[in-house]
């Protein structure tokens, strides 16, 4: 599948529109997306926040703090690409083709409904063998669902599923 990257050369921030583009073509033949996938960079803000539209072309728009690196401001860093293009990919995969046909619109879900789907996709990502922080997640985790040994049991569950309905993720995460 084709990916695109916009925009092909950045002034604000130092990143690298082909390394994006390698980084989502290996993402997408692994993940097995069915479409063309295009990647938007924000370089005008430090935020995080990232927002798929899904048509005939996958749209991942992603706010520059998703993809820098975290010890040097401005900078990319492989891996939070990697993690942030993979975790859009994987819930892009799910609506399409994995049982969360139900799930809520991206602006509707909770924060624990978020960090619940999170968790599920990082995880996979883990076992695909991109470099995910399990301790990140579980802190997210329990953020959002209690500093309890029976949310961590819930995490645990979460984190090692390879194939949750939207259904059985929001009773897992309950």
């Amino acid at each position: 599948m084709t990916v695109t990257v916009a925009p092909e050369a950045f002034k604000f921030v130092s990143f690298d529109a082909a390394l994006i583009r390698r980084i989502a073509e290996q993402l997408v033949a692994m993940l097995g997306i069915d479409r063309p996938v295009h990647v938007v960079v924000d370089e005008t803000t430090p935020l995080a926040r990232v927002q798929v539209t899904i048509g005939d072309t996958i749209t991942v728009s992603v706010e520059s703090g998703a993809l820098e690196d975290t010890r040097r401001p401005t900078s990319q860093s492989e891996d939070a690409t990697a993690a942030t293009i993979g975790r859009a990919l994987l819930m892009t995969r799910d609506r399409l083709h994995g049982g969360f046909g139900e799930a809520p619109a991206d602006d509707d879900l909770t924060l624990a409904q978020v960090s619940a789907w999170s968790t599920y996709c990082a995880g996979r990502l883990s076992r695909l063998g991109l470099p995910i922080s399990q301790q990140r997640w579980r802190y997210d985790y329990r953020n959002r669902h209690g500093f309890t040994d029976a949310a961590d049991a819930t995490f645990d569950r979460v984190w090692s599923a390879d194939a949750l309905t939207w259904a059985e993720l929001m009773e897992t995460a309950r």
